[in-house]
């Protein structure tokens, strides 16, 4: 078997394609974002669900479904709710951004790819993530805003 020096330095530095996506016991990673008013979010054990978007016209169902909810419902179940934005072009971001803002619940905008990229994701779903006191994940479902309640998430 010949070995690749280079492949593996290329690993421990970073450039190797696509890591494994988060799975059942995998301790969640540190997230770090801000929410649609520009608070800083970190991500911290005590977070029960960790619901996440990764898809525009899905998340934009979600905030819909979840503003229907009333303020405090998210943090009510001991959830956070991430959106990915790293796909959103700066223009767009002009007007979704201050639109986001009317909304109830907390929004945290992921403008991360690599961040997003360890979530498993199912077309037209939120991930949603169930999580131990200690940060492990327990459980992994997907929730479809367009045809299935809010309360599903939290079962």
């Amino acid at each position: 078997m010949k070995i690749h020096y280079w492949a593996i330095l290329a690993c421990l530095f970073g450039v190797c394609a696509h890591a494994a996506p988060l799975a059942v016991g995998d301790a969640m990673p540190t997230i770090m974002a801000n929410d649609q008013h520009g608070a800083g979010f970190t991500f911290t054990n005590g977070i029960q669900f960790l619901l996440v978007a990764t898809e525009r016209a899905c998340a934009s169902t979600a905030n819909h479904k979840l503003a229907e909810q009333g303020a405090g419902y998210l943090e009510n179940h001991h959830a956070a709710y991430l959106m990915g934005i790293h796909t959103m072009p700066t223009v767009a971001r002009w007007f979704a951004i201050p639109k986001m803002k009317k909304y109830p619940q907390r929004i945290v905008l992921v403008d991360s790819a690599k961040t997003l990229a360890a979530f498993p994701v199912q077309p037209g779903c939120v991930t949603v993530l169930v999580l131990t006191p200690a940060g492990r994940i327990q459980k992994i479902s997907y929730w479809n805003p367009s045809n299935q309640p809010v309360e599903g998430c939290f079962k």
